[in-house]
């Protein structure tokens, strides 16, 4: 049986991150971490966050000996003030939570809170590799029964509250009914994955996470309105050799000038792919980043004097960039063949550089 047509088009591939090989996946990795490294991981997560509601302006970790029971504190404003800061609780186990591991630690917090060692914040989160479990899922999400239930087991002493409950005085238990409960909150794994990844280059060194480079744009087969400067110049190049207005109809059947139009052509598509690439994947611009550190090489070879044509000055300009050192750009290890040169037409493109004077 013939394959259907559509099963014989090959399907494009697309830029996207994969795991670099023999790394295991984001999600199975933070399950490996020290406490430690959980709550830099936590510090590191709150620090990249692009969700609007938790833009914080300072993030600090506190986590060890003394921190009153907050492993990170993430302000929104400079001071520290009521309902203008986050508390991230750290518990890196290998179960997922349950009420005998957050009752403890509100325990600590309620105390602090009653003694003033801070302010109350705007949110107490519960942080976990495992998230929380079923048990202490629905108390979260009943925040009444959540306050009635810790204050009635550390009365009874139980849900990991043995021998604490003389600490439990009358100010505490004011403090607790006056707090409102719905602050208390889970923060799920994923969450702080997503924000992570919004700072690439320390999620991509984390996790092993490798950009992967799709297909380039296919080439039309006529110039388009977005390479219109750069190729009015290759137009001006070549009939400033043939000495002679020239048009992309008489460039196309010319046995002179076809082939190497092509493949200026095929260059800045290929660009087209690496800006596509950084597009997608980096959330700076990072294909302007490169064209920043070939443009004063690529300036000075096509200014040089001793160049007295345009295709001269081409042709020189190609040649001098394709030895640069771009070993600091995070483009650098998907770079193609093509990519420089192209970058260099890129540049011609944006009326940065001219071939005929």
């Amino acid at each position: 049986m013939m394959a259907s047509k559509a099963q014989a088009v090959k399907k494009a591939r697309v830029n996207q991150l994969v795991v670099r090989t023999g790394a295991l996946p984001p999600s199975v990795q933070v399950q490996h971490l020290e406490p430690g490294q959980w709550e830099e991981f936590i510090e590191s997560s709150c620090l990249a966050s692009l969700e609007p509601s938790h833009k914080y302006l300072k993030v600090k970790r506190l986590g060890g000996a003394g921190d009153a029971g907050r492993d990170i504190e993430a302000r929104l404003v400079d001071t520290l003030v009521a309902d203008q800061w986050d508390l991230y609780q750290a518990k890196h186990y290998r179960n997922p939570l349950a009420p005998s591991d957050l009752f403890p630690e509100l325990a600590k917090f309620f105390r602090h809170l009653t003694s003033k060692t801070y302010p109350t914040p705007r949110y107490y989160f519960i942080c976990s590799p495992q998230n929380a479990g079923p048990d202490l899922h629905d108390l979260l999400e009943k925040p009444a029964e959540l306050k009635k239930r810790l204050v009635d087991d550390w009365q009874a002493e139980k849900t990991g509250l043995k021998g604490q409950g003389k600490w439990l005085t009358t100010e505490i238990l004011d403090t607790i009914q006056k707090f409102d409960f719905s602050k208390i909150r889970e923060m799920l794994v994923r969450t702080l994955l997503q924000w992570h990844a919004s700072d690439t280059k320390a999620h991509f060194d984390m996790f092993g996470i490798e950009p992967e480079r799709g297909d380039d744009p296919s080439i039309p087969t006529a110039p388009t309105a977005e390479e219109q400067v750069y190729v009015s110049e290759l137009l001006k190049a070549y009939g400033e050799d043939a000495a002679s207005t020239l048009s992309v109809s008489d460039i196309v059947v010319s046995d002179n000038y076809s082939e190497h139009f092509a493949s200026c052509r095929a260059e800045f598509y290929c660009a087209e792919g690496l800006k596509r690439f950084s597009r997608d994947l980096f959330p700076d611009d990072e294909f302007s980043r490169l064209l920043d550190m070939i443009y004063p090489s690529a300036r000075r070879t096509a200014s040089s004097p001793r160049h007295k044509t345009g295709l001269e000055r081409l042709d020189a300009t190609l040649s001098s960039i394709a030895t640069l050192p771009l070993t600091d750009s995070r483009l650098y290890p998907r770079l193609r063949g093509s990519d420089i040169p192209g970058a260099c037409h890129h540049l011609v493109n944006e009326s940065k550089i001219k071939w005929v004077k």
